[in-house]
């Protein structure tokens, strides 16, 4: 039987100066421990909300009940305090009414389904900045039955699945991860242990996604998932992990959970994202599918897919993640970048055509190479 306590990195590019190989240890898991929980009465009316409450305070974590349904108390004097106040807060709550209207999410899913609101990871480039507004907060949702339930009147519907041929066998998609980490989360939640169990359950052409900067897999292992939940880990070069994802697993545990996830029958996902033209790029991305190559080794019945994202800001995306930190090194500079504009009229900084097309080749080339059988859903 495939071994899934341990992998070991067939090259190391810090090796040749005297590192030693990398190793893969996937029962090591970072947990997120919030200084506040808040709750909302709203939420302690909802019994998936007394469900968290009851798994928080048994991490001995105290739980503060509000009076009323608004959050109060989460800005600090300065920027950098209301940062720092938000990021160790979580919340319960119920989500807005809005939420039950599904919005589309191509090209990950055809419908986004959010069951929380927020990330406790600090990665520098914070695909969140800009796109929620306030302290930056995570909010988990307490009203998970109504949100599950609400997921049928979609089934058979969206665009993303049904016009490629790649993805026809996936049926209706749902991706549950646009605004939160599930894996940052759940052991506080259950939120997605309940949705994984949902749609194994769930006797249609469906698929829930998400994906995740996290190896806390313990839970997911044994559940009864029926192949209906594509669990995606968020992977980059080790520069990038190393020095712009603060608070998240190393790349290491996430590519041990992605083999363990994989053992158990789950599909998997890679999201290579922000894909970043740093020094020595190809020597440091040749050396991540080194290590993908490695993980997925000798897993029977492998399904694995990749999702190429490159890296990209908007003005007001650069403004909040300099307030939140003003000493990064992250390059975000307008000058180096072309604009891409939405058909909204939004406009993101994306790197110029000959960069963009000299990554597409390469990434394309060695990934069908290295990794045929991995479908590559898509590249932006």
């Amino acid at each position: 039987m495939p071994d899934e306590t341990q992998v070991t990195s067939a090259r190391d590019p810090r090796a040749a100066d005297g590192g030693s190989a990398l190793e893969l240890h996937p029962h090591a898991a970072r947990r997120w421990t919030p200084k506040r929980v808040l709750v909302t009465p709203a939420a302690l009316d909802e019994p998936h909300g007394q469900r968290i409450v009851a798994r928080v305070e048994a991490l001995g974590i105290e739980v503060e009940r509000l009076r009323a349904n608004r959050l109060v108390g989460l800005r600090g004097e300065t920027e950098r305090e209301t940062y720092a106040r938000a990021k160790s807060t979580l919340a319960v709550v119920v989500s807005p009414p809005s939420r039950r209207r599904l919005q589309p999410i191509s090209p990950s899913a055809d419908w986004r389904v959010d069951l929380a609101e927020g990330c406790p990871a600090h990665c520098q480039y914070c695909y969140l900045a800009g796109s929620l507004s306030g302290p930056p907060v995570t909010r988990v949702y307490a009203d998970l039955d109504a949100i599950l339930d609400n997921l049928t009147a979609y089934l058979g519907t969206g665009q993303v699945t049904s016009r490629s041929t790649r993805r026809s066998q996936e049926g209706t998609t749902f991706e549950a991860s646009c605004y939160s980490d599930p894996l940052a989360l759940d052991h506080l939640t259950g939120s997605w242990q309940r949705a994984v169990e949902h749609f194994g359950a769930w006797d249609a052409p469906v698929q829930l996604r998400w994906t995740t900067k996290f190896a806390d897999v313990d839970r997911f292992v044994a559940l009864p998932h029926a192949g209906r939940t594509r669990v995606r880990f968020s992977v980059n070069c080790l520069p990038v992990t190393q020095r712009w994802e603060g608070g998240t697993s190393t790349l290491e545990q996430r590519l041990a959970a992605l083999r363990r996830l994989a053992l158990a029958g789950y599909p998997v996902g890679l999201t290579i994202a922000p894909i970043m033209p740093i020094d020595g790029w190809r020597e440091h991305y040749d050396h991540l599918l080194d290590l993908v190559e490695t993980a997925t080794a000798d897993v029977p019945d492998l399904d694995l897919t990749a999702e190429l994202i490159t890296h990209r800001f908007t003005a007001t995306s650069k403004e909040v993640l300099l307030g939140w930190y003003p000493r990064t090194t992250l390059e975000m500079d307008e000058a180096e970048r072309a604009v891409k504009r939405g058909k909204f009229g939004a406009t993101k900084h994306v790197y110029p055509k000959p960069v963009m097309d000299d990554l597409r080749q390469w990434f394309r080339r060695e990934l069908e190479q290295r990794l045929p059988a991995c479908r590559v859903l898509y590249w932006t």
